[in-house]
């Protein structure tokens, strides 16, 4: 027997092949010269793929801009069985038109469960992640959401809106939304964890927010944003090279003692303001997780002294159920690290541990 190919390279050897026939599809063409013409020709392919239940779509690095997304979107949305979808766009040259007119197409792609989608280092700006995310919730079976939109400028108003809207993405279990290197600050990471919080279905949250412009008062407004996602399992929460201190530490850990279900919890505070009362803050609150069995704290090139990071890892042994740590408190103010490891690792629950000072 003949095995189907279902890999391809080339745009032509696509076109070429026989497109009723796949259900499952790979096409990478990476720095390729991809034009908003040879898009569309993909789009019009793919658009014979009546079967297609499985796609995936690398496009990196092209010069695929408004026209091209929008036309290739639209053939997409006729592929009625699609229910697996992964689509990247990375370094294109896709505005906000472009973004809006891809988030309603898919839109129509109504028996989508499971979405992947990057869109890092394009042009969309605010209103084209307004425009992608408001598409994307008419995808009413989908249940796994990783929306890449790093880079684009999207700001507080972007943010904010992402917020606004994933408050209606109720069928959620899995998110990965990641929005670093965004020029967001607090208002609109205060809106986004609003938003956040109306999903209460979620599982398992992985949010980047790194790079930003977020102080006290946004780190504040995501915490209270997922004390409100009771059922999460899983947390990674970036939010390195930010502006955070001691109060906005404390009114995220104020946040994460209300998320008592979490097992895995990692949070990446690299290079920001924090001192040694906003780490014991943390402390007290991973406390307050009562089934973390996985942690990882990157803290590094903070503010923390032995009396913060001592304190820390007395909050630390408290946690009755944890096994694995993962611990990073390099370049900081601490001048006994050898003390400070000793104190973690008296925990003879650990089973796997990694403490850097």
């Amino acid at each position: 027997m003949i095995q189907q190919n279902n890999k391809f390279g080339s745009l032509e050897e696509f076109l070429n092949s026989s497109l009723q026939s796949h259900q499952v599809l790979l096409i990478t063409m990476i720095s390729n010269g991809i034009s908003d013409e040879d898009a569309l020709r993909l789009g019009s392919g793919l658009e014979k793929c009546t079967n297609l239940s499985n796609l995936t779509l690398n496009l990196n690095r092209n010069l695929i801009g408004d026209k091209g997304v929008s036309g290739l979107s639209s053939s997409l949305a006729n592929c009625a069985n699609l229910s697996n979808m992964t689509l990247h766009f990375y370094d294109n040259k896709i505005d906000a038109i472009g973004a809006t007119n891809l988030g309603s197409n898919l839109g129509m792609c109504t028996n989508l469960s499971n979405l992947t989608l990057s869109l890092l280092d394009n042009k969309i700006g605010a209103v084209g992640a307004s425009g992608l995310i408001s598409g994307l919730a008419n995808c009413a079976n989908l249940s796994n959401l990783t929306l890449d939109i790093r880079g684009n400028k999207i700001g507080d108003e972007g943010a904010s809106a992402l917020g606004s809207i994933l408050g209606k993405y109720t069928n959620l279990s899995n998110l990965t939304l990641e929005i670093g290197k965004n020029l967001i600050g607090d208002e609109g990471a205060s809106g986004l964890g609003f938003g956040l919080g109306k999903c209460t279905n979620l599982q398992n949250l992985t949010l980047d927010l790194g790079k930003n412009q977020i102080g006290d008062e946004g780190a504040s407004g995501i915490g209270s944003g997922l004390g409100k996602c009771t059922n999460l399992s899983k947390l990674t929460l970036n939010l390195n090279q930010n502006y955070i201190g001691d109060e906005g530490l404390s009114g995220l850990g104020y946040g994460l003692r209300k998320c008592r279900n979490v097992s895995n919890l990692a949070l990446d505070l690299y290079r920001n303001e924090i001192g040694d009362k906003g780490v014991s803050s943390l402390g007290s609150a991973i406390v307050n997780c009562t089934d973390v069995q996985s942690l990882q704290l990157t803290l590094s090139n903070n503010k923390i002294h032995d009396e913060g990071a001592s304190i820390l890892s007395f909050s630390l042994k408290k946690c009755t159920k944890l096994t694995k740590l993962q611990l990073y408190l390099y370049f900081n103010l601490i001048q006994q690290p050898l003390q400070v490891k000793a104190k973690c690792l008296k925990s003879k629950r650990l089973v796997f541990s990694i403490i850097e000072l």
